[in-house]
């Protein structure tokens, strides 16, 4: 049966529309889902952002909260440096009161001993102008009563006055000498006994061994090698002497030189440690070693220059220094000397107002000729004296004090007085050098004849290893006044023609003995 055809058009159409109506309702349930996904996803955006602000918040008071302890601890630590530093200037006022009440003390003492020697000189002049009114009376009175003419007259006053003044005038020199030796050995014990309780370094006495340990005997034939070339090799290259002897457990290492020594006993040492001794291996270990050693040197002086605060030495004067650390002076290490030495002058020129950063660097290169003084002619504080000189050093006080504190020129500089004075305290501790017995019975008869010399004495005696000599003279040949006059000279010859560390006491003793036998 055939189907009309408006009736199939109208099939069409109801399907279109149904397809309509129904692509419509299904647009229209993906939106309400669509709309449904995006109220979920933004409940969920919002529930995150909630989460995440509340987790900022949180965060940033934990910051907040360590920044403030951090403030609080740096707070607290500017505090402490803040009442370290008022505890610090508390303590700096307090010296300074203290060296402000010393320096009154002092004025004080200055104006008494002015005032003192304005009175002395008064009383002198007054003394003498009664002296002149006496003359002038015995005048009178020898022309009057003997007759005799002026010029018999003036030669007899005169040999009376000087035997009867000449007993006074030496009371009165003995009396003004005590009275200014006192005041300046009490100004100078102060002075160094200030200067060595402040610097109270340990003894630097040492002593050098040139000994190289073994493990074992055989050690020894590998050293020597065949036919003695690895032993040649090695003292050619090294400048030493070695001794491989029948001594178990050792070999010994000989030179003049301390550095070079010091350098073959180190590279002897890594060779044997080492195992391979041969030429080529020797020379190679000995290079490599010195290398070291000169950079070792360089690193101890720089180290000594900061030490003693001694800034803008030349890099020659810097290795110089490092080799002194190997170099002894009666078994004293002469750079441990040498410091001891800067920091003593150092606080002795400051006690007496004087720059004290120059006195340090004056002290400290006093000894520096030591490091090479097997190389060049001459004395150490002369050879000194040339390479400060030669390596920049310009400053008279400098070049004096190395040049003289042997006294090998005319100490006319402060400086050089001081570096003198802390070179015989360094020397002179108990402990700190040792001197050889030839030496000190030399010295100690030298002393004893020096004093023995003088007309009128009889004998002279070293005591107390040669700090006080006692010389006994003939009550006879001399008087009071002569032995005044003979320990003066005595002391000054010692001061000129001797070499002697620290003091001596001259001491001059006359005695008259009456004796008789009772029968």
């Amino acid at each position: 049966m055939f189907t009309e055809p408006w009736a199939v058009v109208l099939a069409m159409v109801a399907g279109v529309a149904v397809g309509f109506v129904t692509a419509r309702l299904q647009d229209r349930f993906r939106l309400a889902s669509a709309r449904t996904r995006v109220e979920e996803i933004t409940a969920n955006a919002r529930k995150e952002a909630e989460n995440i602000l509340k987790e900022s918040q949180l965060k940033a008071k934990d910051e907040l909260f360590q920044k403030r302890d951090e403030f609080n601890r740096e707070v607290e630590q500017i505090r402490q440096e803040i009442r370290e530093q008022q505890r610090r200037l508390e303590k700096r006022a307090e010296i300074l009161d203290q060296k402000s009440q010393l320096q009154q003390k002092k004025e004080r003492a200055l104006e008494n001993t002015q005032r003192k020697l304005h009175e002395r000189r008064e009383q002198l002049d007054r003394r003498s102008r009664e002296l002149e009114k006496v003359l002038e009376e015995q005048t009178a009175k020898l022309h009057e009563i003997t007759g005799l003419g002026q010029e018999e007259a003036e030669k007899l006053l005169m040999e009376r006055l000087e035997q009867k003044l000449s007993d006074e005038v030496a009371r009165r020199i003995q009396k003004h000498e005590e009275y200014l030796q006192a005041t300046n050995e009490q100004k100078a014990r102060e002075i160094l006994a200030t200067a060595i309780q402040r610097y109270a370094a340990e003894h630097t006495v040492e002593t050098t061994v040139s000994t190289v340990d073994i493990p074992n005997d055989e050690m020894k034939g590998r050293i020597i090698g065949r036919e003695g070339r690895n032993i040649r090799t090695f003292e050619k290259c090294t400048g030493v002497d070695v001794i491989v002897d029948d001594t178990p457990g050792v070999v010994i290492v000989s030179a003049f030189d301390n550095v070079r020594r010091e350098t073959a006993k180190l590279s002897l040492a890594k060779l044997i440690q080492d195992g391979r001794i041969h030429p080529s291996r020797i020379e190679e270990v000995v290079k490599e070693t010195q290398e070291e050693m000169d950079r070792y040197i360089q690193q101890v002086g720089r180290k000594a220059a900061q030490d003693a605060d001694v800034p803008n030495l030349h890099d020659k004067l810097i290795y110089l220094l490092g080799r002194l650390q190997f170099r002894t002076s009666y078994s004293q290490n002469v750079l441990q000397h040498s410091l001891e030495v800067a920091h003593l002058t150092g606080m002795m020129a400051a006690e007496l107002g004087l720059n004290a950063a120059l006195a340090r660097r004056c002290g400290l290169l006093h000894d520096i000729g030591k490091a090479a003084d097997h190389e060049m002619e001459g004395g150490h504080p002369k050879i000194g004296a040339e390479l400060a000189r030669r390596y920049g050093e310009t400053d008279k006080n400098v070049l004096h004090a190395i040049a003289g504190h042997h006294d090998d020129v005319n100490t006319d500089h402060i400086y050089t007085v001081l570096v003198a004075a802390a070179d015989a305290i360094s020397a002179s501790r108990p402990g700190a050098r040792r001197e050889t017995l030839e030496k000190y019975v030399k010295r100690l008869e030298e002393l004893e004849a020096l004093a023995a010399s003088f007309p009128g004495i009889e004998h002279a005696y070293a005591i107390q290893a040669g700090r006080e000599v006692r010389v006994i003279a003939n009550a006879n040949q001399t008087s009071d006044a002569d032995a005044i006059r003979i320990c003066r000279e005595i002391a000054r010859r010692i001061e000129s023609q001797l070499n002697y560390p620290g003091e001596i006491k001259v001491t001059v003793v006359r005695e008259t003995r009456a004796v008789e036998v009772a029968k």
